[in-house]
Parts: C-alpha cells; sequence; structure tokens
C-alpha cells in the first residue's frame, strides 16, 4: 500500500447533480483474470479494475507461469491450457479475500508444490473450509496458520475432480474458488452446498456467467449441487463491467445530499450482486431509474425511509447503506450480515464503533446491526477504517452532511478504488 496522507476531510454539501463512471468491477477482473490464466488461447480483457487486489492476483498468476500484458488499457492474457507452473517464491495473496481463495484451487493445478500467505488481517480470515472440499476433491493441501487461516502448502500435481461437498455458510469465495478451477480438473467435478446454505449466492451466479463466457459448462444441478464438466476454458475477448460494489457509494451520496448522481456504464441488467443496492435506496423513498448502460439515484423530496432489510446478497454495499441509515426518520436494520466479521476488518464491530463515535446509536449482533439516528447529536470527528477500504468509502459519506467529518488512513481504498476520495469531492 503505498503512503497517504493520514486523514482526509470531507466537505459536507448538498443537492447533488454529478455523473460518474466508476472504475471495473474487482469481483468480475480476478473472476476473468483466473478463467483467461486456465484457458486455451489468448484472452483479450478490457475495463479491467487497477488496484491493489488485481495487482495482488496478476503477481500471482505470474509466479504461476500465465503471462499477462497491459497495453492501451487492454490486458492480454497467455492461458496455459490448465496447466499451471510451481512457483519458485510464495504466493502472496496480500489482504486480497478473492485472490486468496482463487489462487488456492488454481494452484493445485500446479505442477508442483506451492505455499500461500498474505497479510496480517488475511492470517485472521478462515479458509479451512474451502481446503476441506479440495481435499475432498483428492488435492493436497496442508494449512499452516492458526484457526484455520493462511498461511497454507499445496502438494500441486492437478486436481483429480469427483464430488465433495463445501460449507458456505461463511462465504461464498469457497465454492466460487472451486468452480473457477473445476474446467481443469481430469474428471468433472459435483459440488454440494452443506445443509443448503450459500451466502451472497449471487456472487456465485457471477462465477458461473464469468465461466460460460470463457467457454465452461458449470451450473446447477439441483439447488445446492453445482456440477462443472472437466472441459479446459478458451481464450476470450471480455469486457469488464464498471464495479456495482464502489457504485453504491456515490450512489448512496445522492440519498444523503440529496439531488442526482449517475453511474455510467453500469447496466441495470448486470449480474453484480451489490446493484441489488438499488432496491434498498428505492426502498428508503429515493428514486431509482435504472437503464440499459446507466443506472442514477435521485435523493428524496422529504425524509429517507428507515428499513428493515436482508443485505445478504449485497454485503458489499451494506457498509453504505449503514450510513445512509443515519438520516433516516427511524431506527433502521440491516441483516443477515454475518459475513462481514470475517471480512478486511470485522465491519459489524467496526460500524458499530465509528458510528456511535458520530453520535447516533448503533448496536451489532451476531449477523446484523441497528442503526439508530440522532440527529440532533450529530457531530464531527476523525473516523477509523481499521484498514479497510470499504469502511473508508462508506464513512466519508456521513461527512456530506455532519459538518467536521474525518477518514483516517485513507489510503486503504487504493484496494479497489484509488481515485475515490478525488471523485467523491467532485460530486457537486
Amino acid at each position: 500500500m503505498s503512503a497517504g496522507p493520514e486523514q482526509i476531510a470531507v466537505r459536507p454539501r448538498a443537492r447533488l447533480d454529478a455523473t460518474v463512471r466508476v472504475p471495473g468491477s474487482r469481483s468480475l477482473t480476478n473472476r476473468a483474470l483466473l478463467a483467461a490464466a486456465l484457458a486455451r488461447g489468448e484472452s483479450r480483457l478490457t475495463g479491467a479494475l487497477e488496484s491493489d487486489d488485481t495487482e495482488a492476483m496478476r503477481g500471482c498468476l505470474a509466479a504461476l507461469g500465465v503471462a499477462i500484458e497491459a497495453e492501451d488499457g487492454t490486458l492480454r492474457v497467455r492461458g496455459r491450457a490448465g496447466r499451471l507452473r510451481a512457483p519458485e517464491r510464495t504466493l502472496d495473496v496480500r489482504e486480497s479475500g478473492t485472490t486468496a481463495r482463487f489462487v488456492t484451487a488454481a494452484a493445485t493445478l500446479a505442477d508442483g508444490p506451492s505455499r500461500i500467505d498474505g497479510g496480517p488481517r488475511m492470517r485472521e480470515r478462515p479458509i479451512e473450509d474451502l481446503v476441506h472440499a479440495l481435499a475432498e476433491l483428492g488435492a493436497g493441501l496442508t494449512l499452516e496458520g492458526r484457526g484455520g487461516c493462511p498461511p497454507l502448502a499445496l502438494a500441486g500435481g492437478g486436481l483429480p475432480g469427483g464430488s465433495a461437498v463445501v460449507d458456505a455458510r461463511r462465504s461464498s469465495q469457497y465454492v466460487s474458488g472451486i468452480l473457477l478451477a473445476a474446467p481443469c480438473a481430469a474428471h468433472d467435478v459435483t459440488l454440494r452446498v452443506k445443509d443448503g446454505i450459500l451466502v451472497s449466492r449471487p456472487y456465485v451466479e457471477m462465477t458461473l456467467a464469468v465461466m460460460r463466457a470463457f467457454g465452461a459448462e458449470a451450473g446447477w444441478q439441483a439447488e445446492d449441487v453445482l456440477h462443472v464438466a472437466a472441459r479446459p476454458y478458451r481464450g476470450e475477448a471480455y469486457a469488464v463491467e464498471p464495479d456495482a460494489s464502489s457504485a453504491a457509494y456515490p450512489l448512496a451520496a445522492a440519498a444523503i445530499a440529496g439531488g442526482r448522481v449517475r453511474v455510467d456504464g453500469l447496466p441495470a441488467g448486470s449480474v453484480q450482486a451489490d446493484l441489488r443496492f438499488l432496491d434498498a435506496l428505492e426502498a428508503m423513498g429515493c428514486g431509482v431509474l435504472r437503464q440499459d448502460a446507466a443506472c442514477e439515484v435521485r435523493g428524496p423530496e422529504g425524509s429517507l425511509r428507515a428499513v428493515d432489510l436482508d443485505a445478504n446478497d449485497f454485503p458489499d454495499a451494506a457498509m453504505a447503506l449503514a450510513v445512509v441509515a443515519l438520516f433516516a426518520d427511524g431506527p433502521s436494520r440491516i441483516r443477515n450480515v454475518g459475513n462481514l466479521r470475517i471480512k478486511e476488518s470485522d465491519r459489524l464491530s467496526a460500524l458499530e464503533t465509528e458510528l456511535r463515535r458520530l453520535g447516533a446509536g448503533a448496536r451489532a449482533g451476531r449477523d446484523e446491526i441497528v442503526i439508530e439516528p440522532a440527529p440532533e447529536r450529530y457531530r464531527g470527528a476523525a473516523l477509523e477504517t481499521y484498514g479497510d477500504h470499504r469502511m473508508a468509502m462508506a464513512l466519508a459519506l456521513a461527512g456530506l452532511r455532519i459538518p467536521g467529518v474525518a477518514v483516517r488512513g485513507p489510503a486503504c481504498v487504493r484496494k479497489t478504488w484509488p481515485d475515490y476520495f478525488r471523485a467523491l469531492e467532485r460530486l457537486s
């Protein structure tokens, strides 16, 4: 992470009127990079995100023998037809959850052993459920970290395939990681979701959509059973959409400050799960316009309405929703988001602490948070980010209405949107 200012102040404003374009989707970029790396032939990825997370993925793939060239905004990826090279060094996933989970599955396809490690927070993020499922499919893996967390060592030599059960109660990325590697297994892969419980299911649907775009045969056999044919990917031209998770923040700004914000290039029919954040803003009284190549939010004429919402399908955007709820006409409850506790920070506890610092009432439970607006008590404060890009982006939104808000450690936004604070300042 590059150095930056210790904190950034946010300027209050009202009645926005802005059109923005957000960076490419991190989720789509990292999925497409891996599919292209495992494909036969060359792929061209346009619109791909350039950030710390995607740099982590590219670095790991390069160490596994994948040639990736950046040229005029396009990534040219020379696929290895499912045969990766054993790396000469530890694969550093940094603090990227998608990279850690996806590369763990992909590294089983290397022709020799590898080791995967990351930053301090990554060593606190569980991966054992993925390891157990890969072991059922014949992979050789050993967890070296504490509490089922990285680092881990892989024997390599290929993924035999077959049937496995995956516990996806904590993260859908365990499922997506296995799916992405499965076309290059020796035999078809059948994956059953334990107890039929899959958090953030739309992210798995996104994974399937990317896989199919690169020629994979993958899909649901039943409500809780996935099947992938052992048929390698093919190289393709793939356009990465703008990031719906990042788009949640400027769209939330319109709800908070009033006026209108439009995000260009983001289609209403996108497979990205966080686009469902628009439904939440609509429920709070915002005007929402969905088009083929843009989405727009207009703040309500009156007060924002309090909501009681299940945000399991859009957990990353739930952070923005919690800050919007500061300005609603009553208490709001955001539930079924227990997986926020194992992200880049314990986001439920962090939100509780920082929203209280602003003067609001906030209570975090095991898998929910309740926000109690108290505008008469709101006060400016320097808010902690916990090194978490989503915390930084979400908390900054409070400063659009509350004078004196600053965000500490703002450089963490480099993980997904390096230009975020400049983009926020340009909203007018």
